[in-house]
């Protein structure tokens, strides 16, 4: 599959190894690909505690949509599958869609996975934040959480959204951080680019939210 040019991975490494089982922080600051210093307070919901046998990374998306557009479509904490292809279904098992609302995704077949259980972190409609965790389910992603931010891009980028997801979750059994990084950042970055896709069509056919 070949990736868009306006997508691109941030993998941020996690070199030192940490002593003890405590968390050690993930404390670089998210810069966006042109060297522009994303904004404090979307900055600071992608510092993950990340334990010894767990890897952080994060993958960033500049969409051709204003931020209320994007954030329509990304809030849907209920309906993941709209622009996450590698999502077949999501039911809610608890909750309404408020935070500690939980959700059971399955996923398409061909996945070292068949389902989820997802609860929801942070939804905050003012910040434009969302995050989730992984609970359960069968699969090989344990202890999963991550967070998805939108800010205005700079108007001398031609404007529009920047979209950050970050991440962290443990390194299945047999496995390198460096490949469970790749692969769930592939994951990632898909999503993203379905999502600049819709966001962007959504924004073509209603003109007066641009």
């Amino acid at each position: 599959m070949k990736m868009s040019p306006k997508s691109s991975l941030l993998l941020q490494r996690i070199n030192e190894t940490p002593t003890t089982a405590a968390a050690a922080a993930c404390k670089q600051a998210y810069r966006h690909p042109d060297a522009a210093q994303v904004p404090e307070n979307v900055a600071r919901y992608h510092t993950h505690a990340v334990g010894p046998n767990q890897c952080c990374s994060s993958v960033s998306q500049h969409i051709s949509a204003p931020v209320s557009t994007v954030w329509s479509v990304v809030r849907r904490f209920d309906n993941p599958q709209a622009y996450k292809h590698f999502v077949k279904s999501c039911h809610l098992v608890l909750g309404d869609g408020d935070v500690g609302t939980l959700r059971e995704v399955r996923v398409i077949s061909g996945l070292p996975a068949v389902s989820s259980t997802e609860r929801l972190e942070i939804l905050d409609d003012e910040r434009h934040v969302i995050s989730f965790s992984v609970v359960g389910g069968d699969h090989r992603l344990a202890n999963y959480r991550s967070v998805t931010t939108l800010h205005a891009a700079a108007a001398g980028g031609g404007g529009g959204t920047v979209v950050v997801e970050s991440y962290v979750v443990d390194v299945p059994q047999g496995n390198t951080k460096d490949e469970t990084c790749v692969f769930v950042d592939t994951i990632v970055k898909c999503n993203l680019q379905s999502l600049a896709q819709i966001a962007e069509n959504l924004s073509r056919r209603n003109p007066s939210s641009s």
